[in-house]
């Protein structure tokens, strides 16, 4: 049993896309996967979201999404201007214990980036530390900038106390230019974590046979992290 916590270095680097490719690529592995979406803005109905996403991709159907807020912003602000009760992180936390389960990953999407609120008081970290032995994967651009991001978003993740176990980078473009190939060197030297690969651009685009066949060729690493789980 594995819960695992993904999150970004921003907001639409790509870490949706990210999620859908590492649960094929572990599903492929034989693990059972259940994909949670604690925090949906954007949506004022019972449909669409990352999850719909994740679902429309890789043909899981072991998905659970808990609050929705209709507007697209910052949950804490979506849940405000709608008039809706926050979820408490323990509430949260309770709920994705009871998904877990032997030979199971719970992958955890959250909404942004790392520090992002998903309730008044609480941001992913304050959940990791509700689920002990969970870890953390972290969703990364590969173009310019991206080294400072990551290793602040790792950084930060460890200093709470997060378990912070891989990168994923966000997407690939075809042509690989001197920027991103050094970045691709760098990102598991300055932050201490593997790089387990990288989504291709336009992966969300694919059709869901075609995108399942190729999660396992963007993410070689997930092999032998998945064994680890």
């Amino acid at each position: 049993m594995s819960i695992v916590l993904v999150t970004g270095t921003g907001t639409d680097i790509g870490k949706t896309i990210g999620t859908a490719a590492l649960a094929a690529a572990l599903r492929g592995e034989g693990k059972e996967v259940h994909v949670v979406k604690p925090i949906q803005t954007g949506f004022p109905g019972p449909d669409g979201g990352d999850l719909d996403t994740v679902a429309g991709l890789t043909g899981i159907d072991n998905l659970h999404g808990f609050e929705r807020y209709p507007e697209p912003m910052a949950p804490v602000a979506a849940a405000q201007r709608a008039g809706m009760r926050l979820p408490k992180a323990t509430e949260i936390a309770e709920k994705i214990k009871l998904i877990d389960g032997p030979n199971r990953v719970v992958l955890v999407e959250g909404a942004g980036g790392l520090l992002v609120r998903l309730g008044e008081d609480w941001a992913l970290p304050e959940l990791a530390a509700l689920l002990p032995g969970s870890q953390m994967v972290v969703v990364t651009r590969l173009d310019l900038g991206c080294l400072n991001e990551a290793e602040l978003t790792v950084e930060v993740a460890r200093g709470r106390g997060v378990n912070v176990t891989a990168l994923v980078g966000g997407s690939l473009p075809a042509e690989v230019d001197p920027i991103i190939e050094t970045n691709l060197e760098e990102l598991p030297r300055i932050t201490g974590v593997p790089l387990l690969g990288s989504v291709q651009a336009g992966a969300g685009t694919l059709g869901q046979q075609e995108f399942v066949s190729k999660a396992a060729q963007w993410l070689p690493g997930v092999r032998e992290w998945a064994a680890a789980l």
